[in-house]
C-alpha cells in the first residue's frame, strides 16, 4: 500500500510535464490496486473468526446474518462441532453468498440452512432476488472462491438461478458420522 501511495504521488507529479507517462503510471496503479484488493480479500477470508471458534457454526452464522443489511433467516440448530477447516469452509461460503445477495439483490430476503445428513454437512443459501444467468456464475470470483474452498477439502458447491427467480447456492462437505 505504501508503494501504491508513492507511485500515485509520482504520477501526480508527471501530470503537468508528461501526461503520457502519468497516464501509463495510472494504468499500472489501477492494475496494482485491483491485485492488492484481491490479495486483501483472500487474506480476510483466511482469518478464522473468534465466534466461530468459541461458539460454533450456528452462532457465527446468526451473528453474520445480524450484520447483513438483508433480512436473513438462519436454520442451523442441532449441529455438533466439526473440524476447523469444515466449519470455516461452510461459514465463509455462506458469508460469500450473503455478500453476493446484498450486492446484487439488496431488497432480497435470504434463508441460510445448514444440516448434517448422509455423512455430509450440507448448506443452502436461498434468496428471492432477481437471480442471475450462467454467465454470471462463470465469471464471478465469489463462486470460484466457494468452489475452490470446498474442493480443497473434498466438498462441492452448485448454484441454481434463473434471471427473475432468485438464487440458490448449495454446498456439501463429507463429515464422519458420530
Amino acid at each position: 500500500l505504501v508503494a501504491l501511495a508513492v507511485n500515485l504521488r509520482l504520477a501526480r507529479d508527471f501530470v503537468g510535464d508528461d501526461p503520457e507517462t502519468a497516464s501509463a503510471m495510472l494504468e499500472e496503479l489501477a492494475t496494482s490496486i485491483r491485485d492488492t484488493i484481491a490479495e486483501l480479500r483472500d487474506l480476510a477470508h483466511g482469518i478464522y473468526p473468534p465466534l466461530l471458534m468459541d461458539s460454533g457454526l450456528p452462532e457465527a452464522l446468526r451473528a453474520a446474518a445480524g450484520r447483513s443489511p438483508l433480512e436473513v433467516e438462519v436454520e442451523a440448530d442441532g449441529l455438533r462441532r466439526y473440524p476447523t477447516e469444515v466449519e470455516a469452509a461452510v461459514y465463509f461460503c455462506c458469508l460469500e453468498a450473503l455478500q453476493n445477495a446484498a450486492k446484487h439483490a439488496p431488497e432480497a430476503k435470504v434463508s441460510v440452512s445448514v444440516r448434517e445428513e448422509a455423512a455430509a454437512l450440507r448448506f443452502e443459501v436461498v434468496d428471492d432476488g432477481p437471480g442471475f444467468g450462467p454467465e454470471v456464475a462463470r465469471r464471478g470470483h465469489g463462486f470460484v472462491n466457494m468452489s475452490d474452498r470446498l474442493g480443497a477439502i473434498g466438498g462441492s458447491v452448485r448454484w441454481d438461478s434463473t434471471p427473475g427467480e432468485g438464487a440458490r447456492i448449495c454446498g456439501s462437505l463429507p463429515v464422519r458420522e458420530e
